[in-house]
C-alpha cells in the first residue's frame, strides 16, 4: 500500500491491492491497528510518502483523517458507527472491478467525516478510469 501526501494540493492519495483495502477496512471496523505503507516510495510530483496508516477510536466523533507530520503517519480516528461506514467504502472499492477512484472529502452534513478531515483519494486496485 502507498499513502502519499501532496502538500501543494492538500490531499492524500491512497493506492493498494484489494487485499490491502480489505485488511485496512478490517482494522477500521475493529477500531484500531496499523497498516504498513511503502515509506520509501518516491513521487515525481512532490508528494511525501507516509510510513503507515494508524487507526484509533475516538468516542462520539465523526471520522477524522489527518497526518502526523512528525512521524509521517496517516491517521484515521472516529467513533465505531462512522468508522464502519468508511470501512464499507473501502470494501466497495476493493470489490468494484470497474476501476476508478473514490474522493473522500468533507462537505456540510457529511454522513461520517469530521469537518477538519484531510481530503483522501482512494485509487482502485483494478485500474484507472472505470471500464463502463
Amino acid at each position: 500500500m502507498k499513502a502519499t501526501f501532496y502538500p501543494t494540493f492538500g490531499y492524500i492519495d491512497l493506492s493498494g491491492t484489494a487485499d490491502d483495502y480489505h485488511a485496512l477496512a478490517a482494522l477500521i471496523s475493529a477500531g484500531g491497528g496499523t497498516h504498513a505503507a511503502e515509506h520509501d516510495a518516491t513521487d515525481p510530483f512532490g508528494g511525501t510518502a507516509l510510513s503507515c496508516v494508524r487507526i484509533s477510536t475516538a468516542a462520539n466523533s465523526m471520522v477524522l483523517i489527518s497526518i502526523d507530520h512528525a512521524d509521517g503517519i496517516l491517521q484515521i480516528s472516529g467513533a465505531p458507527a462512522p468508522l464502519a461506514i468508511f470501512a464499507s467504502n473501502l470494501e466497495s472499492m476493493a470489490a468494484d472491478e470497474n476501476g476508478g477512484h473514490l474522493h473522500i472529502e468533507y462537505y456540510p452534513d457529511h454522513p461520517y467525516l469530521a469537518p477538519a478531515s484531510a481530503d483522501l483519494i482512494v485509487n482502485s486496485p483494478h485500474g484507472g478510469m472505470p471500464t463502463r
